[in-house]
């Protein structure tokens, strides 16, 4: 009996043994998870450390210039103003029109084209108005003829009162014919010049030098003059030996503005040509609603860059600065904070940040002289002054040109 017991016995205990191949996924995937969460972690971690280092971490970015060392007996001077305008030319735009009714028969020149005082630019029809003259000629032919036949007529007259043959009141009469015969001469010549102006005006010239800016009307179209305002003009031309600018200049501003005062305008098409003008017209009357004054100033120097309503920067600069047999230092505007004694400038060494206290001299507009605290040749803080603190680690993101001119 004890024998049948025991294998009944053994098979019912390694019933209940744990096989050893079901627990190896289990293990597998529990080391799988861990894995990814390291991994995971790892990730965020050097997100985190990345997205510190681009934000809260990082140095503040700023801009620098940097101050100049101008050499001796160098005259200083800068932009105290800036504002956009547009060219226009000394007597406007010149538009001619007809002084009489005709038909345009042709145009003499085209757009762009450069003319000279004098050179025809329309021709009307002019029949109407050669044969208008010729009979005016006529006219004064015939008044003349009959002039002369009065002269004749009242010579005679007064040789027979003188002698008594005739009564005073017939000579009274010849004279009286001889001076309305010497009056219809005299309206005859002036309807003659009154033609021949006439046939001028169907002749349209240049009253200047320019250039020819539009063509208004085409060939074939009557052209009449009066009427609303530009109804008769056939052509516009430009001066452009006498080339201006025009600016408004806001009345906050308008104290640094005078008249001669230099200026330097530069063409928005052109930014590397600069042409130098000096301030010839202050406009007397303000613009209520911009809250503006218009000034005008002259160029010295023309080209054929320039052209009317082309859009210009206009600078208007400080007065020169008089040369000095020693040299200066000279710091942008925009790196000056303070005023007076309280004045300084934020320097950038080894990217620290420095405050450093300065002297300043003359206004030079966009610059300003500094006469000490400076040595020249310092990178200046000219934006991102926020916040900033001595001994502070920046970033230089620019690095501008030096200041003064």
């Amino acid at each position: 009996m004890a024998d049948d017991v025991s294998p009944r016995l053994d098979k019912g205990l390694s019933g209940l043994r744990l096989d050893p191949t079901l627990r190896a996924p289990q293990r597998r995937g529990v080391l799988r998870w861990i894995v990814l969460t390291l991994l995971l972690a790892l990730l965020i971690g050097g997100a985190s450390v990345w997205l510190y280092q681009q934000t809260l971490g990082r140095p503040p970015q700023v801009q620098v210039a940097f101050a100049r060392l101008v050499s001796a007996n160098t005259q200083l001077t800068g932009a105290v103003l800036s504002g956009a305008g547009y060219v226009v030319t000394g007597d406007r735009y010149i538009s001619i029109g007809v002084r009489v009714p005709g038909r345009i028969d042709a145009y003499e020149v085209q757009e762009g084209d450069f003319v000279h005082k004098g050179a025809t630019l329309v021709r009307l029809d002019a029949r109407d108005y050669e044969a208008s003259l010729k009979r005016s000629q006529a006219t004064l032919e015939l008044a003349k003829a009959n002039l002369l036949f009065k002269q004749k007529q009242a010579s005679r007259r007064r040789e027979l009162h003188a002698r008594g043959l005739i009564a005073a009141h017939d000579l009274d009469i010849a004279e009286n014919e001889l001076a309305v015969a010497q009056a219809t001469v005299h309206q005859s010549e002036a309807d003659v010049i009154s033609a021949r102006v006439n046939l001028d005006y169907t002749r349209l010239t240049a009253p200047t030098d320019g250039i020819v800016l539009a063509k208004l009307k085409e060939v074939g179209e009557i052209a009449v003059p009066g009427g609303f305002a530009g109804a008769g003009d056939l052509i516009r031309i430009a001066n452009l030996k006498d080339l201006r600018a025009e600016v408004d200049i806001n009345e906050v501003d308008f104290r640094r503005v005078r008249m001669g005062q230099q200026v330097e305008v530069v063409p928005d098409a052109y930014p590397d040509r600069k042409y130098p003008a000096q301030v010839v017209k202050i406009y007397p009357q303000a613009n209520r609603q911009k809250g503006t004054l218009k000034v005008e100033v002259k160029l010295a120097n023309v080209d054929e860059y320039l052209r009317p309503d082309m859009s210009v920067r206009i600078n208007f600069l400080a007065e020169a600065a008089k040369a000095d047999d020693r040299p200066r230092i000279v710091a942008p505007r925009g790196a000056v904070r303070g005023e007076g004694e309280q004045a300084f400038v934020w320097t950038v060494r080894n990217r620290q940040a420095h405050r450093v206290s300065v002297r300043l001299g003359e206004d030079l507009g966009e610059a300003v002289q500094v006469t000490s605290g400076l040595d020249g040749g310092e990178a200046l803080i000219v934006s991102g002054l926020e916040s900033m603190q001595e001994g502070m680690t920046v970033e230089v993101a620019e690095q501008g040109n030096a200041a003064g001119h």
